[in-house]
């Protein structure tokens, strides 16, 4: 039976039950275990030789928050990360990531296209973790702007969950998301990511066996003790 993809509606129904008394995980917890995912996601397809210097540019939101943890854990595995905020976060756990990475010495850049252009010169791979499975068109400012400077850099791209300005059900219908290399799918894939055709990852091993099978998830079995597991031969096929 194959891997289930989730449209939007069910995927935040699951993340609701995760932090329900049932589910009991903290919002914390979750972006923990996503961003250290989306670390060894990248880790293992780009080794810090040749990949060492991580753009990571995270949106405002939980997406976001996972970008941060991804980058405190990069530079735990000898990475360079610098950190792109087109739009700051305004919330407690947002700003408490971000101090976590400052205190690592992590560059953080938010100053607008001109240094993101000069970040981009300066980086060998990009992680995006802008939008999440929660995005709605149209593109806004600033992110209208940065979001085509990243794909004209030519630097690989790993995208945390669904690529940025891609709907989680209908893709990357309009044609303005980024087109990611490597795809890191939290929990289990979306809808709209049906039509990816690069390198893709799951994440997040944290679902509990009793709502896998309430949802029919049909998840892979993680390998010993990895946070990811490659299903790109599985989900091409679909």
């Amino acid at each position: 039976m194959s891997i289930r993809y989730l449209s939007a509606r069910l995927a935040q129904q699951i993340d609701d039950e995760l932090m329900n008394a049932a589910g009991a995980f903290s919002l914390d917890q979750l972006m923990e275990l996503a961003g250290l995912a989306c670390a060894q996601a990248l880790a293992k397809v780009y080794g810090t030789e040749k990949y060492s210097r991580v753009l990571v540019a995270c949106g405002p939101g939980n997406q976001g928050g996972d970008g941060l943890v991804a980058a405190r854990h990069l530079s735990m595995f000898g990475y360079k990360p610098t950190i792109y905020m087109p739009k700051p976060g305004s919330k407690d756990i947002y700003q408490r990531l971000h101090t976590q990475c400052k205190n690592l010495n992590i560059t953080t850049v938010t100053e607008g296209e001109e240094a993101l252009r000069s970040a981009l010169k300066s980086s060998d791979v990009i992680l995006d973790a802008i939008f999440g499975f929660s995005f709605k068109g149209p593109i806004r400012s600033p992110f209208d702007s940065a979001l085509p400077l990243l794909s004209a850099s030519g630097l690989p791209i790993v995208s945390v969950d669904i690529p940025s300005g891609w709907d989680v059900e209908a893709g990357n219908e309009a044609g303005v998301g980024l087109n990611p290399d490597v795809l890191i799918s939290l929990t289990a894939p979306k809808e709209g990511v049906r039509m990816f055709t690069g390198r893709h990852f799951l994440g997040g091993r944290f679902v509990p066996r009793a709502m896998e099978e309430k949802f029919n998830l049909n998840l892979p079995a993680y390998p010993t003790y990895e946070q990811i597991v490659d299903i790109t031969e599985a989900t091409q096929k679909l």
